[in-house]
């Protein structure tokens, strides 16, 4: 790589004096303030710039890390300034990244202009082609990486090595770049080094391929899985502890982010991991990264499994428990009662025949503990986070007598607790409790509230850094651990011409943070009893939503989306005008700055959270949400903005190229979005809604281009059916247009069996709604569908919505559909397997045809009365469908006494008992 010398600037060496530190550091200080006609100005003398930066890093590499500081300002809020230049400025920092005689500090600053270009202005890579070239210096440095400078994901400091830096470049690329753009080419890099006989070069290439699952992982799915999964596993095996650490990490990573595909390979990755966990406890002391790497890869994995974790239960709580028992070290005791939580969320009720041996192990760590004894205090935070998990999973029944005694702890523990991290694990612990107790929480909630108030008041951690500080001071930005914070927090040193800048520990932001989720989740759950703490609380939450942090101003999103719904539901129990004045104002002023922050906030995560919220908003409130001025068509030209990328988070720089494919993380967001879209539909009114149909149907129908994605495909079909399904008999208006486009999908054998699945949904869905239009379709529909049922009964979800998609015709027209035929298919695919929520189309349209004693569903009575218990009391029914349900088998005994008890006769007893139990039942409850 090329070395840089005084001779490549020979315009310097002959006369031109480099800037001083000051003018260098204020140039970039400028950059903010810079109008129109100073543009052209600096834009001319980039290059020049870049000359005198590469003669500056010859002499002081710190100061030419302050002169490249005018790159990063320029990516932030004057990019037009840059880009004529983009690419040359991409190949020097790419240059100073590959140089390995310069020191970390300037190769790492390089890189993170570097990571800034890819976040802000992702189609300037793309347009200059500059994925490979990036990749070509980012692996090489990763490979490059020693034994020493392994990579600790545990670490709460930002890593200044090079070798760990180019990961972080390489995770934001899959974050924000189109993965077929990124994965073929890292994966034609990464395969040759998982057999170099360099254990870097192995361990780089799991690190590489861990860091861009989160951002690339329905196309490692769909085109990687077994293969990497197969590696992956060989990799547990390395004779370097090194790179058996990464291969682990790359397994957790797996396992969180290629749910739920991964959970298909548990009989073949958890006996590997118990394996290993075996194996990293007994090298804990030589090789402690691998125990925690062990650890995060089977927590991973086993809270995403639900009950397909209960075959291995056993094992993993009998290791996990021996762990806590006889382990002579804090860390492992601390990671196996993590793993219980994780076992937790997927175990749920089934956790009970282990829960008093937990509980018993935990007493010991949820005492107070001594504020210098570092390890008891890890022990007991971790316990109190796990116990939390176990309040919201192990069942009301089983943690409810607790309940009372673990809230009196949170409280003994607060009134000495100084540690940040300690108060918000016990502000979790309530916000679980509160799941349980609900109203009954009344009592405490006054000390409750005023402990979490002064957490969001505290000024805790606050770190003002003077300019004669004999250290370097770096003012930190919403990338980085630290951030900075309103400078109306600071105190009399706000006067003080000598601030160069404010910080606040990590640890304080992060308890902010998740104070005002547990604060909201304690309204959301406690409703009319959290109202004398309401105005408090939204008034020290609402101020929050302009802090310079994003996490802090997440959680202030999620707070004030609950206290909103806390007083619609109180309003609901008990109308009166003062709270339906309360909530009136408090959405006229949530509601706009939601859609203030989806338009004008970069940080992408913040903006999908306030999306969410406000969907939530919309669904428990409803109507009252459009009661605000102008609500409606903001609402709506927000999600199309998102769908148009044309929101702060999202690039808009135009491109050559039209149909450019977008990042999984960008399409995620578009999906928040079209979330949105059918409750909408539904609150304004399908007639309403049509205007509002026709701009999204361009958008939609764009996703749905051969070239489209899997995802964006699925997301347009399922989308455009259920705000189908919301505009009710307006849909037809899009017969048209919709019935061949959802037919195509249909037929194609060589679609995703996700997107042929919504297909058939969305086309039952048009079917009900335009009966008049499709009628004559009606026999073409139902070729269609059951061709597919005779081939393809292996998909339970396909064929779970061929099975409503059919009800949904017989609903609508039974003469038309041949019954004799297709109600013996229908009644063999029963319960459906996975698609629940097409439970109450499916029993409406069979009871519909048992209430009119059709004589073909009157032969099926036994095994619909049979499939019926089944689903009674189960999740599969919601309270309208379980009712449903309830009312046909007392109608069946009444009508039909002597069938029903020969039914009844040959039904297994767990049946038999949900029968009986119907009989007495009032409110459809089993």
């Amino acid at each position: 790589m090329q070395q840089f010398t005084e001779e490549e600037v020979p315009e310097i060496k002959t006369g031109k004096a480099l800037p001083p530190p000051d003018l260098q550091k204020t140039m970039a200080e400028l950059i903010f303030y810079i109008g129109d006609e100073e543009k052209r100005l600096v834009q001319r003398a980039i290059p020049e710039v870049l000359s005198i930066i590469k003669v500056l890093i010859t002499q002081n590499e710190e100061e030419a890390c302050e002169a490249m500081e005018m790159f990063d300002e320029m990516v932030e809020c004057e990019v037009a300034i840059l880009v004529p230049h983009i690419k040359s400025v991409v190949d020097f920092s790419l240059e100073v990244a590959a140089n390995t005689n310069l020191d970390d500090a300037v190769r790492v600053k390089a890189m993170s202009f570097l990571a800034s270009l890819t976040r802000l202005k992702k189609k300037s890579i793309l347009k200059h082609k500059l994925v490979t070239p990036l990749l070509n210096v980012l692996f090489p440095i990763m490979c490059a990486g020693s034994e020493e400078d392994e990579d600790d994901e545990d670490d709460d400091v930002e890593s200044q090595k090079p070798s760990h830096y180019a990961a972080q470049v390489l995770d934001t690329m899959a974050l924000h770049l189109p993965p077929e753009k990124l994965i073929p080419n890292l994966m034609s890099m990464v395969e040759p080094s998982l057999v170099s006989e360099t254990p870097g070069s192995r361990r780089a290439a799991f690190i590489a391929m861990a860091v861009v699952v989160e951002g690339c992982a329905d196309y490692i799915t769909n085109k990687y899985l077994q293969v990497v999964l197969q590696v992956v596993c060989k990799g547990l095996s390395d004779p370097e502890h090194t790179v058996r650490n990464a291969a682990l990490f790359a397994l957790g990573q797996f396992s969180e982010h290629l749910q739920p595909d991964i959970s298909k390979f548990a009989s073949e990755l958890l006996p590997l991991l118990f394996q290993y966990l075996g194996r990293a406890t007994e090298e804990a002391e030589k090789n402690p990264k691998g125990i925690t790497k062990s650890y995060y890869a089977l927590e991973m994995f086993c809270e995403n499994l639900d009950k397909d974790i209960l075959p291995f239960l056993p094992t993993l709580m009998e290791h996990l428990l021996t762990v806590i028992r006889t382990s002579p070290v804090t860390r492992p005791k601390e990671l196996a009662i993590s793993a219980i939580g994780a076992a937790a969320n997927a175990a749920k009720e089934n956790m009970k025949p282990y829960f008093p041996e937990i509980i018993n192990q935990f007493k010991v760590y949820l005492v107070v503990a001594s504020a210098d004894d570092e390890n008891m205090r890890k022990l007991q935070m971790q316990a109190i986070d796990t116990l939390g998990v176990i309040a919201r999973t192990v069942g009301s029944e089983t943690f409810l007598p607790l309940a009372k005694e673990c809230l009196q702890l949170g409280l003994n523990l607060l009134e000495t607790a100084e540690d940040p991290d300690l108060r918000r694990c016990v502000y979790g612990l309530f916000a679980a409790i509160s799941c349980l107790l609900k109203s009954e929480m009344s009592e405490h909630l006054a000390a409750i509230v005023r402990y979490m108030i002064t957490s969001l008041k505290s000024t805790e951690g606050v770190k003002t850094h003077l300019k004669d500080e004999s250290e370097q001071v770096t003012v930190f930005n919403e990338e980085d651990f630290e951030e900075d914070v309103d400078l109306t927090e600071a105190e009399d040193e706000q006067e003080n011409d000598n601030i160069e800048g404010i910080s606040v520990e990590n640890a304080y932001m992060e308890e902010k943070e998740d104070t005002c989720t547990s604060l909201g989740e304690l309204a959301l759950n406690t409703e009319v009893a959290f109202l004398p703490h309401l105005e408090e609380s939204y008034q020290e939450v609402l101020p929050l939503m302009d802090y310079p942090n994003s996490g802090i101003k997440k959680g202030a999103v999620s707070a004030l989306g609950n206290f909103c719904c806390c007083v619609h539901k109180a309003h609901t129990l008990s109308p009166s005008k003062q709270t339906e004045g309360a909530l009136s104002s408090m959405l006229t002023v949530v509601v706009p700055k939601f859609l203030e922050i989806i338009k004008q906030d970069e940080d992408r995560e913040l903006v999908m959270a306030t999306v969410d919220t406000l969907h939530e908003l919309l669904q428990k409130i409803g109507q009252m949400v459009l009661t605000i001025t102008g609500a409606t068509d903001a609402i709506l030209t927000r999600m199309k903005e998102i769908f148009t990328h044309q929101t702060a988070c999202q690039d808009q720089e135009d491109t050559e190229e039209e149909d450019d494919p977008q990042a999984e993380f960008d399409g995620m967001l578009i999906e928040s979005a079209g979330d949105v879209l059918p409750i909408m539909a539904k609150l304004v009114g399908g007639q309403n809604f049509l205007p509002f149909f026709n701009i999204f149907l361009v958008d939609l129908l764009k996703r749905l281009k051969h070239t489209s994605s899997t995802s964006e495909k699925s997301f347009a079909v399922g989308t455009l059916g259920e705000t189908l399904q919301a505009c009710g008999s307006f849909a037809s208006n899009f017969v048209e247009t919709l019935y061949p486009v959802f037919m195509k999908f249909i037929k194609d054998v060589e679609e995703d069996d996700e997107v042929r699945s919504n297909a058939v949904f969305s086309l039952g869905v048009l079917a009900e709604n335009s009966p008049e239009k499709l009628l004559p379709q009606f026999p073409e529909i139902m070729k269609c569908l059951f061709a597919i049922m005779n081939k393809e009964v292996e998909n339970a979800h396909l064929v779970d919505n061929i099975c409503a998609a059919t009800c949904r015709l017989v609903s609508v027209n039974k003469v038309v559909v041949p019954l004799e035929h297709v109600l013996p298919v229908i009644i063999r695919c029963l319960p459906l397997k996975e698609d629940f929520d097409e439970n109450p189309t499916v029993f409406k349209c069979l009871l519909q045809l048992y209430g009119s004693e059709d004589p073909c569903v009157m032969k099926y009575l036994p095994q619909l009365v049979s499939v019926t218990a089944g689903v009674l009391g189960t999740e599969q029914a919601n309270k309208e469908t379980q009712a449903l349900l309830v009312e046909f088998i007392k109608n069946v005994n009444t009508k039909y006494p002597d069938q029903y008890q020969q039914i009844r006769s040959v039904l297994a007893a767990d049946l038999v008992s949900k029968l009986d139990t119907c009989m007495t039942t009032l409110n459809g409850s089993v």
